[in-house]
């Protein structure tokens, strides 16, 4: 009687439910990269046409041959901020235009888990197209690395990935909130960023209240950072002492979550109170 009795399933919440929903979210962008060869051959080889560009930009001026490895980290790193541009902060806008927005909503799961499932998935693919443009490009320019400490080198790509991913899933809800305007924002902001956070040269060569203010976007301290550890000449052309703009980055770390987590809540409160996600400005 007792075994009848007994539930046939397990109801996963909390932490269990927060695991299994960042996992199953992240399991289809994965899985999918490996469908589509043809994506990851693209997603390398026209990047890699843009950094060859400004190799030989470099080379011609006379520019100092650590510029190249300036261009070949920058052109690596622009695989994680396209994926957070196109795939997480108009992911959501997406979504509802396919009609999943409203499932998202209604499940048990928090939102938050959905898009750091995304990032995680977005993040596997864009590591893997990272590695592979800075082995060709220091194959192919002759790119020498020298690593001053390992440890603040790993510590600078973790939070600074931390924080670009916090400030995606924070300007997804933006992005939602906004309606249509979500996709211009998209397309207006690619190339000023990768102007503001110095891919193709130091941020140090910008006004210096130009580069602090660029230096909301994680990516340009992050770039700035890893630069200096892995250059001989890269603290040089630093624009802030590397321990202090590691500090910034877990300012940035706390600010854009928390950003995240109230946004995505408000967006949520909206939805039940409304039963809809309106197109207006909010």
């Amino acid at each position: 009687m007792s075994d009848v009795l007994q539930p046939y399933s397990h109801k996963a919440t909390g932490w269990r439910l927060f695991l299994k929903t960042v996992f199953a979210r992240a399991y289809p962008r994965v899985i999918g990269q490996q469908r589509e060869k043809s994506w990851m051959f693209f997603e390398i080889f026209m990047p890699m046409l843009g950094v060859a560009s400004y190799v030989f930009v470099y080379r011609a001026i006379g520019a100092p041959e650590e510029y190249v490895g300036f261009v070949v980290m920058g052109g690596a790193m622009t695989a994680f901020w396209m994926n957070v541009l196109w795939s997480m902060s108009s992911q959501l806008y997406w979504e509802k235009e396919q009609g999943n927005l409203a499932l998202y909503i209604m499940a048990p799961n928090s939102m938050m888990a959905v898009l750091l499932g995304m990032a995680l998935g977005g993040l596997v693919a864009s590591s893997l197209r990272a590695i592979v443009i800075v082995v060709l490009g220091s194959l192919l320019f002759q790119v020498q690395y020298v690593v001053t400490d390992f440890i603040q080198l790993l510590a600078v790509f973790l939070l600074a990935m931390t924080a670009l991913y916090g400030m995606g899933m924070m300007t997804a809800s933006l992005f939602l909130l906004l309606g249509r305007e979500a996709w211009h924002l998209s397309n207006l902001a690619q190339e000023p960023i990768y102007l503001a956070s110095g891919f193709y040269f130091p941020i140090k060569h910008l006004p210096f209240w130009v580069a602090a203010a660029a230096s909301i976007i994680p990516l340009s301290l992050g770039l700035d950072a890893m630069r200096q550890l892995i250059f001989p000449s890269g603290f040089a052309l630093g624009f802030l002492n590397v321990s202090l703009e590691i500090m910034i980055l877990v300012g940035l770390c706390v600010v854009f979550l928390v950003g995240a987590s109230l946004l995505l809540g408000y967006m949520e409160k909206l939805a039940i109170r409304e039963g809809r996600l309106t197109e207006s400005r909010r």
